[in-house]
C-alpha cells in the first residue's frame, strides 16, 4: 500500500516537473515571438530600418509646429527613422525636399502640400519611386494618393458658422478664409456656406466682404478688416479661417474699439487664440485633436511601409480619382468648454491660457 502512495507522489512530482517545463518553454517561446514581431515591425518588406519622410509646406502657424513635433514622436515610438522638411510656403523648394527626401530611400512620404495641384509632381515622384504617399490634414489634388488623412473640415465650417448664427441671427457678417492654394479652405466653405446660404436668401444675414488671405497672412487679415472698418461698414461677425487670420482681424476690431463687441470664429485652437477665447476678445475656435491625427497616421505611414492593407472605409473624390480618406471629428471650443476640452486634453496648458485673465 505504502509502496503504491509513493509511486503516485513520484508520478505527481514527475508531472509537475514536466508541467513546469512546458509553461517554461511555452513563455520563452511568446517572449521571442514577441521580441522578433517588435524588429519586424520596425522593417520594411525589404528587412531594412523603415524610413518616412515628412515635407511640410508651412511652419509658420503655431499648429503645423505641433504636427511636426507629434507625428515624428509618434514615429520614433513605433521605431521608424525621420526625415523632416519645411517649404515655408515655397513650391519650388518642396519639390526640392521631396526630391531630397527620396533620395534618402525612404519608404513612405508624409505630406502637407503649399499647393493643393503643383504639390501632385511631386507625388507623382514619389509614385514612380514606389514610394507610398499620405497627404496629410490639406489633399493633395488629381495625384491619387494612398491616403489622405485629417478632420472633417466641412464639419469645421459649419460649427464656425452655426455658433455664430445662433448667437447673431441677423446682421453683417465678414468672412476671410485661408489661401486658394489649400483645398481645406474649399471645403470649410462648403460647410459655413450650407449653414449661412438659407438666412442670406431671407436677408436675415449680409456678407460685407469675402476675401482669401494669400498664405494665411495674418496681415492680409488685418489690412481687409480694416478698410472696411475705416470706411465705416458695420460688422457684426466674422469668420475667420484660422486662429492666426483671427488674431489679424482682432487687432484690426481692437483698434477700433470693438474688440470683443463684434463675435469672431477660427480653427485650430491657437495658444493665441485660446487666451483670447477667455479674455472675450475671440468667441470660439474649432479644436482639432493633433495628437489624434499624428498618431494614425503614424501608424498607417507603418503600415503602408510594411506592405499591409489600411482598413479605411471612407473616400474622397481629389478632383480625379477616389482616394482613401481617414476622417477626425473637430469640436466647437468657446469659454464654457475650453477647460474640457483643450485643457484636460493637455493641448494647452490651463496656466498658460489663462495667463492674462486676473484671477
Amino acid at each position: 500500500m505504502e509502496s503504491k502512495n509513493v509511486i503516485k507522489v513520484i508520478v505527481a512530482i514527475v508531472l509537475m516537473i514536466i508541467f513546469g517545463v512546458l509553461v517554461f518553454l511555452t513563455v520563452k517561446h511568446v517572449v521571442a515571438y514577441r521580441e522578433v514581431k517588435s524588429v519586424n515591425s520596425n522593417l520594411d518588406k525589404k528587412g531594412h530600418k523603415i524610413k518616412i519622410g515628412f515635407s511640410l509646406g508651412t511652419l509658420k502657424e503655431e499648429r503645423w509646429i505641433k504636427d511636426r513635433d507629434i507625428v515624428m514622436a509618434k514615429l520614433r515610438e513605433l521605431g521608424a527613422e525621420v526625415l523632416v522638411q519645411n517649404a515655408n510656403n515655397d513650391d519650388q523648394d518642396q519639390l526640392k525636399q521631396v526630391r531630397y527626401l527620396l533620395d534618402q530611400k525612404i519608404d513612405v512620404l508624409i505630406i502637407v502640400p503649399n499647393d493643393l495641384e503643383k504639390a501632385s509632381y511631386a507625388v507623382s515622384l514619389a509614385q514612380k519611386e514606389g514610394v507610398k504617399v499620405i497627404s496629410y490634414d490639406r489633399l493633395v489634388t488629381k495625384s491619387n494618393v494612398d491616403l489622405y488623412i485629417s478632420f472633417n473640415n466641412i464639419k469645421v465650417g459649419k460649427l464656425m458658422a452655426e455658433y455664430l448664427v445662433k448667437r447673431v441671427p441677423r446682421g453683417n457678417y465678414l468672412i476671410i478664409n485661408g489661401a486658394t492654394t489649400d483645398n481645406n479652405t474649399k471645403m470649410i466653405k462648403e460647410g459655413y456656406d450650407s449653414v449661412l446660404k438659407p438666412r442670406i436668401e431671407s436677408g436675415d444675414i449680409k456678407i460685407v466682404k469675402e476675401d482669401w488671405a494669400p498664405n494665411w497672412m495674418t496681415e492680409y487679415a488685418f489690412n481687409s478688416t480694416d478698410e472696411l472698418l475705416q470706411k465705416g461698414v458695420k460688422i457684426d461677425a466674422v469668420i475667420a479661417g484660422d486662429d492666426a487670420l483671427a488674431g489679424g482681424i482682432i487687432e484690426a476690431l481692437s483698434e477700433h474699439r470693438l474688440a470683443g463687441k463684434v463675435l469672431v470664429a477660427a480653427q485650430d485652437a491657437d495658444l493665441a487664440a485660446c487666451q483670447r477665447i477667455v479674455e472675450g476678445t475671440q468667441a470660439m475656435t474649432v479644436y482639432k485633436p493633433i495628437d489624434k491625427l499624428a498618431e494614425a497616421t503614424a501608424k498607417m505611414a507603418m503600415k503602408l511601409a510594411r506592405g499591409e492593407k489600411l482598413d479605411v472605409k471612407n473616400t474622397i473624390y481629389d478632383g480625379k480619382y477616389y482616394v482613401p480618406y481617414y476622417v477626425l471629428e473637430p469640436i466647437a471650443v468657446d469659454k464654457t468648454n475650453i477647460d474640457d476640452t483643450v485643457i484636460k486634453d493637455g493641448f494647452h496648458n490651463r496656466d498658460e491660457v489663462y495667463r492674462n485673465v486676473a484671477k
